[in-house]
């Protein structure tokens, strides 16, 4: 039995190998399509140059790796994969996803928008709920919360709205200078392109009457 089990943990360990590996050389390759750098090592400093996003200081031993660095259409772009750690010992649970960092050209304010959950519903009926918007199908499918209510209504105005219901959903959160577009689990390629393209689409969609110098938005 002993022997079994020894067996299993070792196919265990040489299949997350080789599932890693394989991940590594699939990024690899879309990070030089896109003209990226690409490092998989582990970057133990990555949430300390992104300081402004809360996905980023969950739990401890926080690590980002499989990072893809450079610029997209003028704009700096880091795409990546993330690690932490939750609770000890018995207790302890390792947690990855994936996500971009785009820098804005526009000074942005604190913004958060996400899928709309179960219990943002259950909070909103006991008067705790999100901003809400004009078009009914948006509030519903997505959580909106800003210290300033209105920019969160700057930001999201009717194009923007439209294109983010046309567009896969991801968690979207501003910083002072960047933008993360995340989920709560590891992208493909493709997904890393829709999560850049969601991104660059909120960015590019930025009021005239919100942009200052650096030429961002319509």
């Amino acid at each position: 039995m002993e022997f079994v089990f020894i067996v299993v943990v070792v196919v265990g360990f040489a299949l997350a190998w080789y599932l890693a590996s394989a991940r590594r050389k699939k990024l690899a390759v879309w990070a030089a399509a896109n003209g990226l750098r690409f490092e998989s090592r582990a970057d133990k400093g990555f949430a300390a140059r992104h300081p402004d996003f809360g996905c980023l200081a969950r739990g401890h031993s926080r690590s980002a790796y499989n990072v893809a660095e450079g610029a997209r259409n003028g704009r700096p772009l880091a795409a990546f994969d993330y690690r932490y750690v939750t609770g000890h010992g018995k207790n302890r649970s390792v947690h990855r996803f994936s996500g971009v960092v785009l820098g804005s050209l526009t000074p942005l304010r604190s913004l958060l928008i996400r899928a709309e959950s179960v219990f943002d519903r259950v909070a909103e009926a006991f008067g705790a709920g999100d901003i809400d918007f004009e078009s009914a199908e948006f509030s519903r499918a997505f959580h909106v919360a800003a210290r300033d209510k209105r920019w969160a209504y700057d930001v999201l105005h009717q194009r923007t709205i439209e294109f983010l219901l046309s567009m896969p959903r991801f968690s979207i959160e501003f910083g002072d200078s960047e933008v993360i577009v995340w989920r709560g689990r590891r992208f493909d390629p493709e997904t890393f392109d829709d999560a850049i393209g969601v991104g660059e689409g909120i960015l590019d969609r930025l009021p005239s009457y919100v942009v200052r110098e650096g030429g961002e938005g319509e």
